[in-house]
């Protein structure tokens, strides 16, 4: 039988094995991201063509992915960037924010998203707190910078979700009013019809991402703030 103090040594012994036996196992490479094929073209894209500081940037999920003729629809300005992640939410926004945002130093900063974190079942308020991570972690880095929100629009694949994009889009209206260089851009309500209905022509047929008609009607509403 071993005394008590061979038995210490013995599960001493043990424990140093087994803690370089894990410090030996080569570290879990990331799980892959559903962007990371997007996020790797923008940034082949910025060593191709890198983008001036000082421009518009917009970012968000597929409604401005599929805004295809986004950079002439605003010519004017000097720099247009687009950077937009198909099914993205807001809380992607914040996570990539160095990537998606601070890397490009705009002036100004459009973001469509929120749209789906309530589809996936996120509530108004942490929608808003998304947001409001969103412009706490730009501002931290581009204090001048300005933040425009693009309300959530009234899809009507979506139609079962309009009483909470109306309470989110009014309590980011609210955050924004009291905010420094933050806009909310409103184009839920030009998106409705005169019965408060979705306006079912300013979609594609999936009744969700919008048309060119519906980009258009979004240019008109949008236009003002960035000029």
């Amino acid at each position: 039988m071993c005394s008590w103090t061979q038995f210490v040594f013995m599960l001493a012994i043990a424990w140093l094995t087994a803690a370089a036996a894990v410090a030996a196992e080569p570290a879990a490479a990331p799980a892959p991201s559903p962007w990371d094929e997007s996020l790797a073209a923008f940034a082949a894209a910025d060593l191709e063509h890198a983008p001036q500081p000082g421009g518009v940037l917009f970012v968000g999920s597929s409604s401005i992915r599929l805004w295809d003729d986004l950079e002439t629809q605003f010519s004017a300005m000097p720099v247009v960037i687009k950077r937009g992640l198909g099914g993205s939410k807001l809380s992607d926004c914040v996570h990539y924010l160095d990537r998606l945002v601070i890397a490009y130093r705009p002036r100004m900063v459009l973001v469509y998203a929120g749209d789906n974190d309530l589809a996936e079942g996120k509530t108004a308020e942490q929608v808003l707190q998304q947001f409001q991570a969103f412009v706490e972690g730009v501002h931290r880095a581009l204090p001048a910078t300005r933040i425009a929100f693009i309300s959530i629009k009234p899809s009507p694949a979506r139609a079962s979700l309009l009483p909470e994009i109306r309470h989110t889009n009014a309590l980011v209206s609210q955050y924004a009013a009291a905010a420094a260089n933050v806009d909310f851009i409103d184009v839920f309500r030009p998106m409705l019809a005169a019965d408060g209905k979705p306006r079912r022509e300013l979609f594609q047929a999936d009744a969700l991402h919008l048309n060119t008609t519906g980009y258009a009607l979004w240019k008109s509403v949008i236009d003002p703030y960035v000029n």
